[in-house]
């Protein structure tokens, strides 16, 4: 059974709802049994080039064999944001009966599609059918380049494929297939006579698909048969596993933390013990010949300018670092694998939308703590601050998509369930989230009262400036987590199966903690100078990461990547500047809280009257 909308049960097809699409997630696991002589459906899926994986094409835009009605499979809403668009096929496979060389059909093609053929086949296009929810993957044809003079470029194109499906008991385990001892068929203009199934003549091509299915017992149970997939890959495995990498920069990432921690503290320590003498005055008498953050107490909880904003951001960022741990653990729990096609995307949709509650609750708490008065443009901003920017970049992503026939081109239906889903759930639960975090918000809890005339801030050295603390900020988190950055690159914008979930949860834990301790440390020498504007800082300082990452996106593009193209360069582009936004939301909520907690606790442990 299929996580599809086609399989919702009750009125689930009617509503759409997304506790329907998790509840049909959870079916989505169960083996399907088969007698022998069972049909055992082979879906055609897509085609694209090898080196752009999001470029991807209905399979039956090529000139292959195809019914005279096409059927499309009910797919989930992970497997149409994944651009799947599974049909049925004219391949007829039975459970545990061998086929050898069956006929699929006979086409007659034109030039124009034999130059479209011929395209293809240069730009590497490969194929992907999928059996039992076992995704099969192969080239559309061949291609040999030899020699320099003479010069020779051959083009062939696969008419007989070789099915080799293992099973164990009544279910399938793997499948794949091989033109191992098969001729291509020629595609040079002028090949001559039939040669393996073809005959070219009065302009056109005629060539006759064949195929052959055999199956072998295998001992793995159903159970264990993503271990069969993961072990073996159509595409080269390039993703090896560097440990001695990540554990260096564990290592140096957890020294770099205990050093800034210590000697935050020990600098700390000489600070209360200078400060915190037999005082005569009260607290607005602490200023008299002093210097550094105890002479600031009465500006360092000043509000800042565009508090509206600023709540939005710590919203926001809120929401995603619940999202992005409600994903690891998701993934730790095993609910990912190689044969749940788009699941990550489908619970990341329905967590964006779920934990929207989150990031009104977190903006306008605090947006009414801060003394914020316009409360409903608030909730709007919060709810927009992410939504806006993806609507504006899926927009231009999905267009070029659509103009190019891609699949990877969002369907109405889709479109409208996305927007539903963010229209019905996403944004009331803003909207509720916002108005109990109104209500239910206490006082601000400064340490100190402010002063109605703010002090004036002092003339600062270069290395104080926000551009200094942006790249120190930003540089350290990003180290900390640019080994595993390489890692999920290449799963994301590759071929490969991230399932280092646990490292995964250990790299996310460190990157948090090195963003939280190295805001606390510049926001320390920021208030050292006597300059209380820490707020939009702090969330600077560390957010920043988000520049650095995009930067590594753009070198992963030019040096570890063989992409290339409008189709293929536009998705790629545009979605890492999403994932920068998100990094920098989410990292900046972190390291303001984190300073926040630091200002207070240092102006509540001296001894103030």
């Amino acid at each position: 059974m299929r996580c599809g909308i086609g399989h919702l049960p009750g009125g689930c097809q009617r509503t759409m709802s997304l506790h329907c699409v998790l509840l049909l997630c959870f079916f989505s696991s169960l083996a399907v049994s088969y007698k022998q002589g069972d049909n055992v459906t082979l879906y055609v899926n897509k085609v694209g080039p090898y080196h752009n994986p999001h470029e991807t094409y209905h399979y039956y835009t090529l000139p292959v064999c195809r019914p005279e009605k096409v059927h499309h499979k009910s797919l989930s809403l992970g497997e149409v944001l994944d651009g799947d668009r599974m049909a049925e096929s004219l391949y007829l496979i039975r459970f545990r009966e061998n086929v050898e060389k069956k006929t699929v059909c006979q086409l007659t093609l034109s030039e124009r599609q034999v130059d479209q053929l011929r395209e293809a086949i240069e730009e590497l296009f490969y194929f992907e059918f999928v059996l039992d929810d076992i995704p099969i993957w192969g080239f559309v044809g061949y291609i040999e380049e030899s020699g320099f003079l003479p010069h020779s470029h051959k083009v062939g194109l696969w008419t007989h494929l070789d099915f080799n499906i293992e099973y164990n008991g009544d279910s399938v385990i793997f499948a794949n297939v091989s033109v191992k001892d098969v001729k291509p068929v020629p595609l040079e203009p002028g090949a001559g006579t039939a040669v393996g199934g073809v005959g070219v003549g009065g302009g056109s091509l005629t060539v006759t698909h064949t195929y052959s299915v055999r199956w072998f017992e295998s001992p793995l149970i159903h159970a264990r048969r993503a271990e069969r997939l993961r072990d073996y890959s159509f595409f080269p495995k390039t993703l090896e596993i560097h440990w001695l990498s990540i554990i260096n920069s564990l290592v140096l990432v957890v020294l770099l933390l205990g050093f800034v921690i210590i000697i935050l503290m020990r600098v700390l320590k000489n600070d209360f013990a200078r400060y915190n003498v037999e005082e005569d005055g009260g607290c607005d008498d602490l200023d008299q010949g002093d210097n550094g953050w105890k002479i600031i107490h009465t500006d360092v909880f000043r509000f800042p300018p565009y508090k509206s904003l600023l709540c939005a951001v710590l919203g926001v960022g809120a929401q995603f670092l619940t999202l992005a741990t409600g994903i690891i653990i998701m993934a730790l729990l095993g609910m990912f694998n190689v044969h749940r096609h788009g699941a990550i995307n489908s619970a990341a949709i329905v967590l964006y939308a779920l934990t929207s509650c989150v990031s009104g609750y977190v903006s306008c708490s605090f947006y009414t703590q801060i003394n914020g008065q316009r409360w409903v443009w608030n909730i709007i901003l919060t709810s927009t601050l992410f939504s806006a920017p993806l609507f504006l970049t899926w927009s231009v992503v999905n267009s070029v998509h659509w103009w190019s026939g891609s699949t990877q081109a969002l369907p109405a239906t889709t479109v409208l369930l996305l927007l539903g889903a963010w229209v019905l759930v996403g944004f009331p639960l803003t909207v509720i989230g916002g108005i109990v975090g109104k209500n239910r918000a206490g006082s601000f809890q400064a340490p100190c009262r402010t002063r109605n005339i703010a002090r004036q801030i002092p003339t600062q050295p270069w290395y104080k400036h926000t551009a200094v603390h942006m790249a120190i900020g930003g540089f350290l988190p990003f180290s900390a987590i640019s080994v595993e950055l390489y890692y999920i690159f290449a799963t994301v914008w590759g071929r490969e199966h991230y399932t280092l979930y646990g490292i995964l949860l250990c790299v996310f834990a460190i990157l948090l903690s090195v963003g939280a301790c190295i805001s606390v440390a510049l926001t320390y020498f920021l208030l050292s100078g006597e300059d209380y504007r820490w707020w939009w800082r702090s969330v600077l300082s560390t957010g920043s990461t988000g520049l650095f990452i995009f930067v590594y996106s753009v070198f992963y593009y030019r040096n570890r990547s063989s992409m290339s193209g409008l189709v293929q360069s536009t998705e790629f582009f545009g979605y890492s500047l999403l994932t920068a936004m998100v990094f920098s939301l989410m990292l900046g909520s972190v390291s303001f809280w984190a300073s926040l907690a630091f200002i207070r606790y240092i102006y509540r442990s001296l001894k103030m009257d």
